[in-house]
């Protein structure tokens, strides 16, 4: 008889923290498996948030439960202390051990775990975040995304029912982040745990996140796929320069005459330059961001036009967006989730095209970036 898949179950944290001129309150169910990127400025509480979740909050009240698993209730006196939450926490400091080498760092989060519940082997996350080459350096010798990496490495080896991230990029410089931002967007695929990462970078949440919490002076704002977050003109998410769409897209092709790769997306299709060494395979996931300033609008299908990507569109929303500027919400296709885009523009341009909801337009894009 064949024993039934388990069904993991949402992450969910309901707490409240008082401190002096900041209260934290919030309720969230979170998927069981992605990455959740709690997203907000400075003072929103989002550490506060992480830290709620792995129990170095004890004066919170509220409830953490983790796949059925509860961790905290403060209506039941329920209240695992840290080290019985089955986690792991990385933070913007790598915190290695600095009398071990890398390998033996990977050990002691493997040897924490009781044999009981261990579900990986203690090099789990070699592979993962690519730092085998690196087993028999001392930490002392790694760069800073290196260090992170192994951090993130030693955390896994503990099997976590859980990944904490907080702001772990944040002490890196440009060319670390690089370096280190491709091997964290596998956690998506790679992972069968629910990922927390804490940022307020827009670049990292773009490239990141599969669900997006928007926090706001302790409160949760919106929760949702980031997809849908990205495009609602209610959220102070990206405003400005910063506001952008993010698509998914499937590579169905290469144009090796014009140098040009093909994606196809709920609303259509879209065209980028071929700059890989290597070309993407078809049927690669890739997603991308259209920033809405690279998106113009017009009533007629422009024509003898060096804009490569010009697609059909049904205005949805229009609102203000600084001095003499609007931000206009765009629905591409037939409406399906992931296919919305932004365009801003002056209110004078809106004026004089009379936009308006429910309107059809032709959205020209000028500028696609491939983030993952």
């Amino acid at each position: 008889m064949n024993t039934p898949a388990h069904t993991a179950q949402p992450l969910e944290v309901q707490a409240r923290l008082q401190r002096t001129g900041f209260v934290l309150d919030v309720h969230l169910q979170l998927p069981p498996q992605g990455v959740t990127v709690l997203f907000g400025p400075s003072g929103s509480g989002k550490t506060t948030c992480l830290r709620v979740l792995a129990g170095l909050e004890r004066e919170a009240t509220g409830r953490v439960c983790v796949d059925g698993e509860v961790w905290q209730d403060s209506t039941r006196g329920v209240f695992r202390p840290v080290h019985q939450r089955a986690l792991g926490y990385v933070f913007q400091e790598a915190s290695l051990f600095a009398h071990l080498n890398v390998q033996a760092n990977l050990q002691f989060g493997f040897q924490r775990t009781p044999a009981a519940q261990r579900r990986h082997r203690w090099d789990q996350g070699l592979e993962l975040l690519g730092i085998g080459h690196l087993l028999q350096r001392m930490p002392h010798e790694l760069s800073g995304g290196e260090r992170q990496r192994v951090a993130i490495a030693r955390a896994l080896a503990s099997s976590p029912r859980v990944l904490l991230l907080d702001e772990p990029l944040a002490a890196l410089d440009a060319q670390r982040k690089s370096e280190i931002l491709p091997w964290l967007e596998q956690l998506h695929d790679q992972l069968d745990i629910p990922v927390v990462y804490v940022t307020h970078s827009p670049d990292e949440m773009a490239r990141l996140a599969d669900h997006l919490v928007l926090l706001d002076a302790g409160t949760v704002r919106a929760s949702g796929p980031v997809m849908d977050l990205m495009t609602r003109l209610d959220l102070p998410l990206l405003q400005g320069d910063a506001a952008a769409a993010l698509i998914e897209a499937r590579v169905c092709g290469l144009d090796p005459t014009e140098v040009m790769c093909i994606l196809e997306f709920d609303g259509g299709r879209l065209l980028l330059p071929q700059t890989r060494a290597v070309p993407l395979p078809a049927d690669t996931r890739v997603r991308v961001r259209i920033q809405a300033r690279d998106v113009s609008l017009s009533l007629q299908q422009p024509e003898q036009t060096s804009v490569l990507n010009i697609l059909p569109a049904t205005v949805v929303e229009i609102t203000d967006d600084g001095p003499g500027q609007v931000l206009v919400a765009l629905q591409i296709g037939h409406g399906t989730p992931g296919s919305r885009l932004l365009s801003r523009i002056s209110q004078l341009s809106a004026r004089r095209l009379g936009i308006t909801p429910g309107q059809a337009v032709y959205a020209q894009i000028k500028g696609v970036a491939m983030v993952r």
